[in-house]
């Protein structure tokens, strides 16, 4: 009885978002920007975005709430994108700056993650433009906060590591494929977003890319 109480617990505080459409995105209505395209890949479909003015933007924050958690996206980020991308940002509501985001520094034809994360307890940024990779391919890029440490992993290769205090965040908005603000388009395509609320995930449990 414990066993599925805790299996159903842990299936509710879990939401996998799969990027096959662009009307509704895990359940959520969308407003469309622009003309992102859903494309069929070997690992089923995606959105593409082409960096010029195409995104999707949803009415929640679904990270809101959370004391720790995991981040997942699986994304394919294009060769001739813009070297600063955000693709994917959730920010709550409101005159605050609270915020995480995920985005891309493209640097000598390869690129690094770069994630950010700000709450009213403090904030972090993850990136170290050493650690390169190629584009055109398909990657698991997460970020998990376990409430002391924020870190960033490509395909489950720990990138940057951070002690900080982070607040949960209140509830928000989501941009996929630009910042709130519209700038820095993304230029490639999501094909998954999976969000683990007030638990953290190994390496050996992220998805594959």
């Amino acid at each position: 009885m414990l066993i599925a109480v805790f299996l159903l617990v842990a299936a509710q505080d879990q939401v996998t978002w799969k990027f096959d459409r662009i009307d509704k995105i895990g359940g959520y209505k969308t407003t469309v920007v622009g003309n992102p395209r859903v494309i069929k890949t070997p690992k089923g479909k995606a959105v593409a975005f082409y960096g010029l003015g195409d995104a999707l933007f949803l009415d929640v924050h679904p990270l809101a709430g959370a004391r720790t958690f995991t981040w997942e996206v699986i994304f394919r980020p294009d060769a001739d994108g813009h070297p600063e991308q955000r693709f994917f940002h959730m920010h709550q509501n409101g005159d605050s700056n609270n915020r995480i985001l995920l985005e891309t520094r493209i640097i000598d034809r390869q690129w690094c993650l770069d994630a950010h994360t700000q709450t009213d307890a403090g904030t972090q940024t993850l990136i170290d433009r050493t650690k390169l990779h190629p584009l055109g391919q398909w990657m698991n890029v997460a970020v998990v906060y376990d409430g002391r440490e924020f870190r960033s992993y490509v395909n489950g290769v720990l990138q940057v590591a951070g002690v900080v205090s982070l607040s949960p965040q209140g509830e928000g908005r989501t941009s996929v494929g630009v910042r709130i603000n519209q700038v820095d388009w993304f230029k490639g395509a999501i094909r998954t977003a999976r969000i683990t609320r007030n638990r953290v995930l190994s390496p050996s449990q992220f998805l594959k890319p």
